[in-house]
């Protein structure tokens, strides 16, 4: 069995429950705030080793308590660490998430020791590449480091996995030739592509990203569902599993790990998408971000159930 290795950041969430959002200018109270591991690529190291899968993780931390933290989180959840970089002098990335009464986010991320992860950093560390199957990267982290792993993946003939958030205001357009599956909720398709509204124009959206290098398209919609457009042009719709969200926090992330778990497994894209979208619906029945990931085990179960349900 193959292995993933997840290529990204690392952040310790503070994470706030109001009732809604803060409009601009406004103060409001919350009862308390909880502190989280997180961080797009702990949280999806962290789905994948809660999964059951062979995985590593390749960040940098701070030499600090909140690094620490993500060490003992992920290790618990039977990922490997040994490619977590302390850099002296740089605090773990932050993240201040607040979470409204429909289970929808808002978050503010300082980088931290993120901002120092280097493509030097990934060649130095290299054979965890060349021991890997798929590597899935996020935008957390300097766009250049992304590119420099990406473009080294594709060169050792791994599968590379881009969730595109967040967007930056300057995409950097070699990167789609590096990447085999795309994965952009409705929001970060339009601004990938500068279609208004793209959820309505999914087609056009994903031949766009398909034309700038991409081989396969997939765009989660909340719910709405899921929407693939492969390499093979023909387009797959996965309904939504019905849940009552109490948090959206690391649903997405979650999702792109579950895939990549499964498309190690050998599952074809529609199969995983149905697995990762059974994974996204436990998550955003839970509070907080590592701490909402489910056990492979308990995907089995709701699995069953849904199926008991028809």
């Amino acid at each position: 069995m193959g292995k993933i290795l997840v290529v990204g950041s690392l952040n310790v969430d503070m994470v706030m429950n109001v009732d809604h959002m803060p409009a601009e200018g406004e103060t409001i109270l919350c009862d308390g705030m909880t502190l989280v591991p997180g961080g797009k690529g702990a949280n999806q190291a962290c789905a994948a080793g809660r999964l059951g899968t062979d995985v590593a993780m390749l960040g940098a931390i701070g030499d600090d308590d909140y690094g620490a933290l993500q060490l003992k989180s992920l290790s618990e959840a039977g990922v490997e660490v040994g490619g977590l970089l302390k850099k002296e002098g740089q605090n773990t990335g932050t993240a201040f998430i607040t979470v409204n009464k429909s289970g929808n986010n808002s978050i503010v991320v300082v980088p931290g020791a993120n901002s120092a992860f280097r493509p030097e950093d990934i060649e130095a560390n290299r054979e965890l590449i060349e021991q890997c199957e798929i590597m899935i990267l996020q935008l957390e982290i300097p766009l250049d480091t992304v590119c420099y792993a990406a473009k080294l993946a594709k060169s050792l003939g791994k599968t590379v996995i881009l969730d595109p958030a967040p967007v930056p205001e300057h995409f950097p357009e070699e990167l789609y030739e590096y990447v085999d599956i795309v994965k952009p909720n409705e929001t970060e398709l339009g601004m990938l592509t500068g279609i208004a509204e793209a959820q309505k124009h999914l087609t056009e959206a994903a031949q766009v990203l398909k034309a700038r290098g991409v081989k396969n398209v997939l765009v989660t919609l909340g719910g709405d569902g899921v929407y693939i457009n492969p390499e093979s042009g023909e387009e797959i719709r996965i309904p939504a599993c019905k849940v009552k969200a109490v948090d959206t926090t690391a649903a997405g992330d979650s999702f792109t790990a579950a895939l990549a778990a499964m498309l190690l497994n050998g599952e074809s894209l529609e199969a995983a998408a149905e697995f990762a979208n059974r994974v996204s619906a436990i998550v955003v029945t839970r509070k907080g971000a590592q701490s909402s990931i489910p056990t492979i085990d308990e995907v089995v179960n709701y699995s069953k159930e849904l199926e008991r349900v028809g």
